[in-house]
């Protein structure tokens, strides 16, 4: 999908909130603004939004020489999900529906973005959780079901910090001898990498591979030619987060994407209500 006009200041907060979590000088605040509101004026919106993102936090790189802005943030992110892992796993355990519990809990976990909530809670996030317990996802439940049974190989895409946690409990429901999670290549917002997949115990549950690219999404074209590799060959793919949905909606394979509705831009391109929680069949219908 492409970038709106509506993305645009949804860029440029993102970009002073950078900045302020580098600084308290208000000068440099500015100036980085400056700096975004002038790149702003070359950027083609003919591209997705985590093209943009990509282009945008890259700059503010070059500006501030900080690598991993919002690092401190992702660790306490982690942190809490991981307090709350084992109580949701027993929920799971004893569900009616352990696989459909565990893509609702995977869904709400998204909800852990400083992209778009950059006020983002602790409250924020158990109230998310509390709310996928009552609130079924919209979309093809039964045929990912399905689908996960019969992949003999699976790609999961991942998404922030803190929801890669919850992602476990969902990853847990498939055959993990057949599946391969995959995070993102760079620090790039509260994205998670590989340091927060052993960190998290991503890591000693399955096989995780980073995609080689710094987007706040995967774009297939910039990520590694070893993910691409396992893009293709994969049989069942799931992708995490509102950044997968923007950038593989014309993936050449088809991707089951699970995400929360989180801002309007991707509210009418979905067709559906703010606050959703989405599974939606996106990319090639290519078997």
């Amino acid at each position: 999908m492409r970038t709106e006009l509506d993305c645009v200041p949804c860029l440029l907060s993102q970009a002073l909130d950078a900045s302020r979590h580098l600084s308290d000088d208000a000068a440099f605040h500015e100036r980085s603004l400056d700096e975004m509101l002038r790149w702003t004026l070359e950027t083609d919106r003919r591209h997705s939004p985590p093209v943009l993102g990509q282009r945008l936090h890259r700059h503010l790189r070059e500006i501030t020489g900080e690598a991993d802005t919002y690092r401190t943030a992702k660790d306490r992110q982690n942190e809490l999900a991981l307090g709350l892992l084992p109580e949701l796993r027993e929920r799971v355990r004893t569900a009616d529906d352990p696989f459909g519990l565990a893509v609702r809990i995977a869904v709400a976990g998204n909800v852990i973005d400083l992209g778009i909530n950059r006020t983002l809670t602790e409250a924020d996030v158990h109230d998310a959780l509390e709310h996928a317990l009552e609130v079924p996802v919209i979309g093809p439940l039964d045929e990912l079901r399905a689908a996960a049974k019969a992949a003999r190989s699976i790609l999961y895409l991942a998404d922030n910090c803190g929801e890669i946690v919850f992602d476990q409990l969902l990853v847990e429901r498939l055959p993990t001898e057949r599946v391969a999670v995959a995070v993102r290549g760079a620090p790039i917002l509260n994205d998670a990498t590989l340091v927060d997949a052993e960190a998290t115990g991503m890591t000693r549950l399955v096989e995780v591979i980073d995609n080689g690219s710094d987007a706040p999404g995967t774009l297939l074209d910039d990520c590694s030619p070893r993910f691409r590799e396992r893009f293709e060959a994969a049989d069942l793919i799931i992708a995490k987060g509102q950044g997968n949905y923007e950038s593989l909606g014309e993936a050449p394979r088809p991707v089951y994407s699970l995400f929360k509705v989180k801002c309007s831009v991707v509210a009418d391109h979905a067709g559906l209500p703010m606050g959703s929680a989405v599974l939606a069949r996106i990319g090639s219908s290519r078997p």
